[in-house]
């Protein structure tokens, strides 16, 4: 197959000749800079190409579906799908949270619990404390499990999912109704119908923020913070606050967002993801939120209408109704560059590299230049860091060998 080369090396045995080709080879062909999608469906083993919410953790990837839950233990190359029959409350699954072996469903039917890495369940209902079985989301730290009910307000446990005591509007929530939950310690973050309530007192009161705090709308679809920067995924816009959420600016579509209703939001430093609807995409912020680039289906999305996003290192994510896609955003177009070539004897080499940015790459050969064909060496990615890096292959059989590096992950 041909794939768009970030950097490509020559190894034949012994020949410096060669290797000096190889870096003219390197210097002629440029970066990848584009960011693309691998969309997933049912075809892969999704319960349903409808995707409520994902969540990952390295190489395993859950996504909440609409016929269940879907795990994946190869980076999301094939799933695994869960339903009432493996103990789910229900197949309809909206939100999904992992720690370790233990893996949080949250379905409208309960909330499902797993503590063998997502083969079994226990579902937890109105009996267990929950104020409604239709949970919209839910998160955990140690212990303590936040499950959000449509409507019913929030439920908090403090023995792993055993008994429930539930929060609503008379402890200070905006509204009864909460879609998503988010906690930092003691600080917990409930987006609801009625604002963002945030507690800094483990959920035992709230105070609520709304429009007049500047939030773009008092409908609240999710929430997400670091430290004192908030987020708030409303229907009216992004809305972030730096003060730890006592007021708001919102960005909308003059900002780059591909539409002003923001279902899901998820943050890793200054890198912003806002998943938006009805039709909308994917809108990636580099500078804080300050500004958005919006990717859709012609980058690969199954669908412009998002529901959830996530990124775990350099591989993002999207929820959407048409499958769960997936990204390994490309280093960058300045991107690698080969600073040396070594030999450790016999058929190994060294190959020393920098990098513009970190992200994940992958390792390519062929043994005939103008063939135009390339054979993934492996379907793992290494990972470069930003700055110099180094990585070692074979010549096959003593052969000569062109090899290359590619941001472009092989599709299992």
């Amino acid at each position: 197959m041909t794939r768009n080369p970030s950097s490509v090396f020559r190894f034949p045995p012994c020949s410096l000749l060669l290797a000096a080709l190889a870096f003219l080879l390197a210097s002629a062909l440029p970066a990848s800079a584009s960011t693309t999608f691998t969309n997933r469906t049912t075809a892969n083993g999704l319960g349903s190409n409808g995707v409520f919410a994902v969540y990952a953790n390295g190489t395993t990837v859950y996504a909440a579906t609409f016929g269940g839950l879907s795990i994946s233990t190869n980076g999301g190359g094939s799933f695994t799908t869960r339903t009432m029959a493996d103990g789910l409350g229900s197949n309809t699954v909206t939100g999904v949270y992992a720690d370790g072996t233990t893996v949080y469903a949250s379905t409208d039917g309960g909330l499902s619990i797993s503590t063998d890495g997502g083969a079994t369940f226990t579902n937890r209902t109105t009996a267990n404390g929950l104020d409604g079985d239709n949970i919209r989301g839910v998160y955990a730290d140690g212990t303590t499990v936040y499950a959000a009910t449509f409507p019913g307000g929030l439920n908090i446990s403090i023995d792993g999912g055993g008994n429930f005591t539930t929060r609503t509007s008379a402890d200070g929530l905006g509204s009864n109704a909460v879609r998503r939950v988010y906690a930092d310690g003691a600080t917990v973050y409930a987006a609801t119908l009625g604002g963002l309530s945030i507690s800094t007192d483990g959920g035992a009161t709230f105070t609520n923020r709304t429009i007049a705090n500047g939030l773009g709308d008092n409908n609240v679809q999710g929430v997400y913070a670091e430290g004192t920067t908030v987020y708030a995924a409303t229907q009216s816009g992004l809305s972030i606050s730096t003060d730890g959420g006592v007021s708001f600016i919102t960005r909308n579509m003059t900002n780059g967002l591909g539409d002003n209703f923001v279902s899901g939001v998820y943050a890793n430093g200054t890198t912003v993801y806002a998943a938006t609807a009805p039709a909308g995409g994917l809108s990636i912020s580099t500078d804080g939120g300050a500004t958005f680039t919006n990717y859709t289906t012609t980058d690969g999305l199954g669908n412009n209408s998002l529901t959830g996003v996530y990124a775990d290192g350099a591989t993002v994510y999207a929820a959407t109704d048409s499958g769960l896609s997936i990204s390994v955003p490309s280093i960058s177009a300045s991107g690698l560059a080969i600073t040396a070539i070594s030999a450790l004897g016999g058929d190994e080499y060294q190959i020393a590299f920098t990098a513009a940015q970190g992200g994940d790459y992958w390792i390519e050969r062929t043994t005939d230049l103008t063939s135009g064909v390339w054979t993934y060496v492996s379907g793992t990615a290494e990972t470069a860091t930003t700055g110099a890096n180094t990585v070692n292959v074979t010549s096959p059989g003593g052969t000569k060998a062109f090899w290359r590096l590619t941001t472009q992950q092989p599709v299992p």
